[in-house]
């Protein structure tokens, strides 16, 4: 027989708010905050000391403010949530906002000096938004302003909310699991590019010129070596003369943009600089060349490619240089061996073996 499986109880009210308190918090103190501690030890010394009762009484008011500090500021970040909203794309070199929104669940008791702090992984924490007071039951919205300097993914790996509240003499703050990414875009510079071939217009899902395409550009009289098939014969029993069609051609270009992505494997610092400078000026030009309704094509040497027209815009291709690393040398000699092993062909047919002769034409031999 099975035996019965024990029910879960749902954690009560007294465990939530146990394990609330059991958050991790960090203490820090301010420069007044020293200041004041070091009065208060000064003070205890000498009520010891002394023996003096209205010592004492000042030492116990200066014990109860930091209690009350403590007590306050531990009110004032219990029950918060913090929101982030990333732009849908950034890139190198201009600044973009950052939206934080704070939220406070407390029925009641209203936060007060509130200050966000925006983690990144891998990067210091240099941007803040700060909140003077969040109402019960109520959010307040903030926003930062940054300036990427590196393409890449951005990873935001959580946050930090602090606060001082209510003498400034103490930061306690605690910190808060919150994952996001988002794209960096290289920059991109004005290009100018070489004037258009003859047969083009800008804007135009093609451009024709004199050609065998599907398309007629007009009419012309026929010449010496030329298609008789082409001949428009009612127009030229009207003429009196042999009138061909004179036919288009797709003049729309596909722009190939080449990336070298290998990496020598005594390469050096600048070599990563130069890297950096070849993506951003394929960036430019395909971004430009898309302006002009072209088709762009990025092929690297490490056979990945991305195609953009004007339908799909120039996302896909700043998003593709954005995420492009570069590849050591061995491993990219050692990717094209196992392309080129033969071991993805079939096998040849093995050789037709003569079949042993019988005895009786050996012993004839």
């Amino acid at each position: 027989m099975r035996e019965p499986k024990a029910e879960v109880k749902p954690p009560s009210r007294f465990r939530l708010r146990l394990s609330r308190l059991r958050t991790p918090r960090k203490l820090k103190f301010t420069r007044e905050g020293k200041f004041f501690v070091g009065i208060t030890l000064g003070v205890g010394f000498a009520a010891i000391n002394t023996g003096n009762n209205l010592l004492y009484l000042l030492l116990g008011m200066l014990l109860a403010l930091i209690i009350v500090s403590g007590l306050m500021s531990e009110l004032s970040l219990r029950d918060l949530t913090v929101v982030r909203r990333l732009p849908l794309r950034a890139q190198v070199g201009r600044p973009h906002l950052v939206e934080i929104e704070v939220f406070n669940h407390k029925g009641r008791v209203p936060s007060y000096a509130i200050e966000v702090e925006d983690l990144r992984a891998g990067q210091p924490a240099d941007k803040r938004c700060f909140f003077l007071k969040i109402s019960p039951k109520s959010a307040q919205v903030a926003a930062y302003r940054r300036t990427p300097a590196k393409r890449g993914r951005d990873k935001h790996v959580g946050f930090r909310i602090a606060t001082r509240f209510p003498f400034g003499l103490f930061e306690k703050s605690r910190e808060v699991p919150a994952e996001g990414e988002l794209i960096i875009y290289p920059a991109v510079d004005p290009v100018q590019l070489p004037p258009m071939p003859a047969g083009r217009y800008a804007g135009g899902d093609a451009a024709f010129g004199r050609g065998h395409g599907d398309d007629y550009l007009g009419l012309k009289l026929l010449r010496d070596g030329e298609d008789p098939r082409d001949v428009h014969w009612r127009k030229s029993a009207a003429v009196g003369q042999l009138v061909m069609r004179e036919r288009a051609r797709d003049a729309r270009p596909d722009v190939v943009l080449p990336l070298d992505v290998v990496r020598p494997d005594e390469a050096k610092e600048e070599w990563a600089t130069t890297f950096e400078r070849k993506i951003r000026d394929i960036a430019s030009r395909g971004v430009a060349h898309i302006k002009r309704f072209d088709a762009v094509t990025i092929k690297t040497t490490s056979s990945e490619a991305v195609r953009a027209d004007r339908m799909t815009g120039a996302d896909p291709l700043l998003r593709f240089l954005a995420l492009v690393e570069a590849v050591p040398a061995s491993s990219a000699h050692a990717a094209k061996a196992k392309l080129a092993a033969p071991g993805l062909e079939p096998d040849p047919a093995p050789a037709p073996h003569s079949s042993p002769k019988p005895p009786a034409e050996k012993a004839a031999e």
